[in-house]
């Protein structure tokens, strides 16, 4: 009999046999659900015990229309919110500055001050609601204003939890929303791990993001090399502060991509936390098996969503949704089917819900921990990722670490041309995306869309305005001088940057203190 032969390659490259046999997995460890290195799952039970958080990141406009649609899905079954800020916040400016015009409440809701923050949080308990915040080079700062909302409610912080993305190291690498150089970046990230880890020990101080390579063009491979690689940096700076290890190591979160690749994806997430565990254990000697255990976010792949046929992006979302949770995940967003147009409508948010209430509760996946473990396929694939993400760690070792790396522009690079070829084989039609480049259809009807119009911006520049009438500029004068000198020492910055918050002073404020201080960072050109 002629043996069999393929070329097929999964989206990372990595070769798919024509058939898997037990021959593929001889040597390999199969622990249990719950075991360490924890490949097959973090809990014994996994959904059986409890089901993953559903949190829809969401936010538009202003705080009050975008507090509007919490309240909304928090009354449709959503069991965490996860906040989307716009892009002025994101770069640490205020609605009222000249680089805001235009962009304000576009993205994501627009954030300039604690009076913004509590606006966004009103009539929803922080002492009993989840948030996660997709924030970076200002996280400290928004971070300041949720705990500072929370001391209004009267929510102790040892009661509020939740997860800042805090993950400056990928945005150098992939999103380019930067503020500061790398190093005194890290410094700030630094701060919140150790003030998180004394004051509000139920709240996640970062969330190591994967998601943002993989928008970027990055492989399954990449992305989980370069997200755990900057998690070993996180914990290599907050050590070098004196940190022991099992302090913090347990709050450590990520944040990865489910993508189209069905099986590399659920792949992925089990290789991750594999590699992780050791790393904990061996490299860290990290004693608490809390510290091993790898707690993952996942998010829908917004690159895959096509503006064409956009009905089509409930299938796919739904597959992604599915490879998330049997890859086990703790907590899942589905993207919206208008997201290649707009922000979300609410129509199709509910819908988005839905796809995990569906998944949740009628498919019968949550019933079974790691149903695909023993798979002869998952199984090889999950070594070969494993095997392929540690090189790659390996090799940006041998630089020096992330920062390193980064300056030379070595995963920059890497992320470049793996998202060209991908982009090469769409082309040339190796890669069929269903109404793209196949199956396609002429004069498609519209879909209903949502709109934010200038409407936004007005309405936070005249609160904005009024707010800086009314407070005391002197306390705020105070606040930053005070920032600025600890900012100039060793001294942590995040009580200082909660004393400036609780004295109105704005994000813009407290940035162009940092930006005084440390300067701001351009990127290198890499040829």
């Amino acid at each position: 009999m002629a043996k069999l032969t393929s070329d097929v390659t999964s989206l990372s490259g990595i070769p798919i046999e024509p058939v898997y046999t037990p021959a593929h997995t001889q040597g390999l460890e199969l622990p249990a659900p719950g075991e360490f290195p924890y490949t097959r799952g973090i809990h014994r039970d996994m959904y059986r015990g409890r089901l993953w958080t559903m949190r829809q990141f969401s936010g538009f406009a202003t705080p009050e229309e975008t507090n509007r649609r919490y309240l909304y899905l928090l009354g449709q079954g959503q069991t965490g919110l996860s906040v989307a800020f716009d892009l002025p916040t994101l770069m640490g400016y205020d609605a009222d500055h000249a680089t805001s015009e235009g962009e304000v409440g576009k993205c994501g809701v627009s954030i300039s001050s604690l009076e913004d923050m509590e606006i966004l949080f009103s009539g929803i308990p922080l002492g009993d609601v989840t948030v996660s915040m997709t924030i970076n080079s200002p996280a400290p700062i928004l971070w300041a204003m949720y705990l500072a909302v929370g001391e209004k409610q009267g929510v102790d912080w040892s009661r509020m939890s939740g997860t800042l993305q805090n993950d400056i190291l990928k945005e150098y690498i992939a999103q380019k929303e930067y503020i500061f150089p790398p190093r005194p970046s890290m410094r700030l990230v630094t701060d919140v791990i150790e003030y998180s880890t004394q004051r509000v020990p139920r709240f996640n101080p970062i969330s190591i993001s994967g998601y943002h390579i993989r928008e970027a063009g990055s492989t399954a491979v990449q992305e989980l090399a370069f997200t755990l690689r900057d998690g070993i940096e996180y914990v290599d700076w907050a050590l070098e502060r004196g940190l022991p290890v099992d302090s913090f190591a347990p709050r450590l979160s990520f944040f990865f991509n489910a993508h189209n690749d069905f099986f590399e994806e659920i792949a992925k997430y089990r290789a991750a936390r594999k590699i992780w565990a050791e790393l904990m254990r061996d490299r860290f000697g990290a004693q608490d098996e809390k510290s091993w255990k790898l707690r993952t976010h996942a998010q829908t792949a917004g690159c895959s969503l096509t503006w064409q046929q956009p009905q089509n992006n409930i299938v796919r979302t739904t597959l992604q949704a599915l490879a998330a949770v049997l890859g086990g995940a703790q907590s899942l967003h589905t993207n919206s089917l208008d997201e290649a147009y707009a922000l979300p409508s609410e129509h199709a948010v509910t819908i988005a819900l839905r796809t995990q209430q569906v998944i949740a509760y009628e498919s019968g996946v949550p019933d079974i921990p790691d149903p695909l473990g023993g798979s002869y396929f998952v199984e090889s694939l999950t070594a070969e990722m494993e095997k392929r993400a540690n090189d790659y760690i390996r090799r940006i070792d041998e630089m020096g670490g992330m920062i390193p790396a980064i300056e030379r522009g070595y995963p920059q690079t890497e992320i470049a041309n793996a998202s060209y070829e991908y982009q090469h084989t769409i082309e040339t039609g190796e890669q069929k995306i269903v109404g793209v480049n196949a199956f396609v259809e002429k004069n498609e009807p519209p879909i209903e869309l949502l709109h934010i119009d200038e409407s936004s911006q007005q309405h936070q520049l005249e609160k904005l305005k009024k707010l800086k009438a009314r407070r005391s500029n002197e306390k705020v004068a105070a606040s930053l001088d005070a920032l600025k000198r600890a900012a100039e020492g060793r001294e942590n910055t995040m009580p200082y940057i909660l004393d400036a918050v609780r004295a109105y002073t704005t994000l813009g404020e407290i940035c162009d203190a940092f930006r005084d201080v440390f300067g701001t960072y351009t990127e290198t050109s890499v040829l």
